[in-house]
This record gives structure tokens, sequence and C-alpha cells, in this order.
């Protein structure tokens, strides 16, 4: 038997919107989809080696760690340059794994946009540090990656000899093909490879996102033995009713039907903000697609109360929200009583800051939920790599069935080379003159 997860799901608060027998309903459903995942026959099946990677990456731990310690030992910094599930994954693990200020500045991030100022600034900042680079692309061609590779590579040849810069930037591609793999091969690059079958925001759990985790200083290990437990949990069990990631997914979907059709990610603590934004890049181009799907977005409160809240209290009824809820946190501290109480908080003398926000997510929840916005709660025991290991294993299976349960194809993305066929014609690439010719009427109003 698998051990007990260590996540859960509080579905309670959805009573009055998703019942026992909406679920019950959807067994057979999900039964079918199980089966097209077991036997690799459902859509997009040639994208399912995320399902073994907590298992297929044991065998490579030693060599990320090793290369990991060299990181660390002769270097302040790693440039991890990467967009889309080639960074969000890292960063929302170590954003979730760090204390903030005291906490982790090893790994600092590039690629993931194209704005000069933010990349100007961080190219002057390493003027000074010892560094080793990332590069993360399966193909290379990628155009955010790419061009501020060029850029920092253009930077540090006047810092390190060719070798020693050969030494320090290691590429994670493919194993045998495209652009990156014909830079590392010829450059020397060190790299560690990208299967053809998992796909960009389901590899975190791959050398995408292990290596610079590792650079980090956490425990790799750890985070895949969550993961593997996540794994024989979400295999073990069919039963739509006990099992927690397939009642997720259910309860996304009957919530779609009936027309709630935004999800929104929330969490009370500041650790879990870029685990929101991995979140909503795997559920967003997972199930966007065919005019379907739920749209993602995510709340970071108590902070966003004061700013979103009225509308998630009274406004359109479209929505639904997951809260990602903490039960402990890390550090303690007690509130001091004031004499002449002139704020008036000393009623909540004596009490720790953790109890205060465990009550502000208690109080948001029922609130949302008398004011007719559906919600549920995943429940995490600890920051901790094993929890996060779970967490993302959970999330990753739960919107395959979901996706499937649509009916679409929850690997591929085609609709994200729409913006970038546009900008190839706009920046003047050969074969675009016919759609720039148009793009610029457009521009002009002409059209």
């Amino acid at each position: 038997m698998p051990n007990k997860p260590v996540l859960s799901l509080d579905t309670h608060l959805l009573a009055s919107h998703v019942n026992d027998t909406d679920l019950s309903k959807l067994q057979p459903n999900i039964n079918h989809v199980l089966e097209s995942i077991e036997k690799k026959t459902c859509q997009g099946n040639n994208f399912l080696g995320w399902l073994d990677l907590p298992n297929k990456m044991q065998s490579q731990l030693e060599h990320i760690k090793t290369i990991a310690a060299e990181v660390r030992e002769r270097s302040n910094v790693l440039v991890s340059i990467g967009i889309g599930g080639s960074y969000h994954g890292a960063r929302a693990a170590i954003d979730f794994l760090s204390d903030p200020f005291l906490g982790n500045d090893k790994v600092i991030y590039l690629g993931h946009h194209i704005g000069t100022d933010y990349t100007m600034s961080l190219l002057d900042f390493l003027t000074n540090k010892q560094v080793y680079v990332n590069v993360i692309s399966k193909s290379g061609t990628t155009t955010e990656p790419a061009l501020v590779f060029r850029l920092l590579l253009d930077r540090l040849k006047g810092k390190y000899s060719d070798d020693e810069l050969a030494q320090r930037i290691i590429t994670t591609t493919d194993a045998g093909k495209g652009v990156m793999r014909q830079i590392t091969d010829a450059a020397g690059y060190r790299s560690f490879i990208i299967d053809d079958d998992i796909g960009g925001r389901f590899s975190v759990l791959s050398p995408v996102g292990l290596f610079p985790i590792a650079v980090a200083g956490f425990d790799i290990e750890a985070l895949l033995a969550g993961a593997q437990d996540m794994a024989d949990y979400c295999l073990d069990n069919n039963d739509v009713l006990s099992n927690d990631v397939l009642k997720y997914a259910a309860s996304r979907y009957v919530l779609y039907q009936k027309s709630k059709t935004v999800e929104i990610l929330s969490s009370f603590e500041p650790a879990m903000q870029y685990m929101g934004e991995w979140w909503k890049q795997l559920y967003g181009e997972s199930e966007g697609k065919d005019q379907k799907g739920i749209y993602p977005t995510s709340a970071n409160l108590t902070t966003d109360l004061h700013s979103l809240g009225q509308f998630m209290q009274e406004g359109s009824r479209f929505l639904f929200e997951t809260f990602l809820h903490l039960e402990k946190s890390r550090r303690t501290m007690n509130i001091p009583s004031v004499k002449g109480d002139v704020d008036g908080l000393n009623f909540i003398a004596g009490k720790t800051v953790d109890f205060v926000n465990q009550q502000a997510y208690q109080g948001t929840r029922y609130a949302h939920a008398d004011g007719g916005l559906p919600n549920m709660t995943i429940n995490l025991p600890k920051r901790d790599e094993y929890t996060l290991g779970a967490l993302f294993y959970f999330f990753e299976f739960a919107v395959t069935v979901s996706g499937l349960l649509l009916g679409v194809n929850p690997f591929n993305q085609p609709g994200v080379e729409a913006y970038k066929q546009n900008m190839f014609a706009l920046l003047g690439k050969s074969e675009y003159e016919e759609r720039r010719a148009m793009l610029q009427k457009k521009i002009k109003g002409e059209e």
C-alpha cells in the first residue's frame, strides 16, 4: 500500500455546488481516463514521461548533486535562463522552500521576458560576481532565452577565458537535436537532458527543475520522495470520492459545467506566490484550448483581500476558489501587549501572528462561501521538500485528468505560437514578409 498522502483536500464548502452524487456520476468517465493514462492511449500520450519521473530521476541524482555542489563552491550566483516551464517550476520551488530575507539569492533568473531595464541591471549586478549559467531550452530557438543568452555570453566573454567560460555554462536541452544541442556540443558545455516525452510545464521534477533547486541548497531526494508517494497514491485508488487528486479534478469539472469558469488559487503564505505562477501555466496551457477550459488566476492573501476581495465577495458569480493552506508556519512570534491599547489590538495580545493568519484564512473561506463563491482547500502540513514534491505531482496528475475529462489534449499548446509568428514578422525575419505587411497595415489602422 502507498504511504498516506501528506496533502489533504477539504471540499465541504463546495457542498451546495458539488455533491457526492455529482462526483459519482463521473466515475465511469474517470475510469476511462485513468485507463487511457495507464495504457498510454490518451490524447497526447507521447508526452507522458513525467508520470515516471520521481523513479526515473533516481539514477541521475548524484550527478545533479555533484555539479550543483561545484556551482555553490565556485560561484556567487547561478543565472538560470528559461521561460515558461523552464523557469516557473524552479522558481516556485526555491521561493516555497526559502526563508524570505534570510534565505536564497544563489539562483537568479533571466530569459523569462525581454525587459531591457531588468536585463541590463542583472548584467551589471554580475560584474563583480563569480557566475555559472544554466540555459534551459529544448530547442534553443525560443526568442526570450536565446536573446538574453547571447547578451550574457557577450558580457561574460570579457570576464572568463574560453575554457573557463565553457566550464561555467551548463545547458539543459534535448539529447540529440535542436540548436541548443548544436551550441552545447560545439562549445563543449556540460549538459542535462530533457527527454522527448516530457513537456516544459511538466518538467519541474526533471533536471529542468532539480538542478537549480539543488544549487539553491535544497534536498532534491526528499522532493522526489514526496512526488513518488503521491504518484503511488494517484494510481492506487480510482474512487473519485476517496482519492483527493481525482476529487479535485472532478470537482473542477462539475463546477465548470455549472458555469464556474475562473479558478482562483489563493494562499495566505507569501512563499507560495510563485507556486501560483507555476500552477497558472500548468492549468492554463493544459486546459485552455478548443474554446474550452477554466481560466486560472491566483491571489495572495490577505494582501489581495484589500484589492480583489470586494469582487470575490460580491462580484459576478463565475468564480470558484482553491486555497493552498499551510497548517503551521516555521517560526513563532507572539503579539505583545501595549499600554493604553492605543491601536485596539490588546484583545489578541499573547497570541501568535500565525494564529491570527489562520483565523484570517478561516474567516475568509466561510465569508466567500456565504457570498456564493464556492471554495475548497488543499492542506499542506509544512513547507518542506517532501510536501512540495507531493504538491507538484498532485497538480500535474489532476490537470491531466481534468483536461482529458474536458476532451482536450492536456500536453500541447498550439495557441502559444500565434504571438511568436507575429513577433517574428514584425522583427523582419525572413519568410514572414506577407504576414509583416498585413500586420503593419493593422497597426496603421488600415485594416
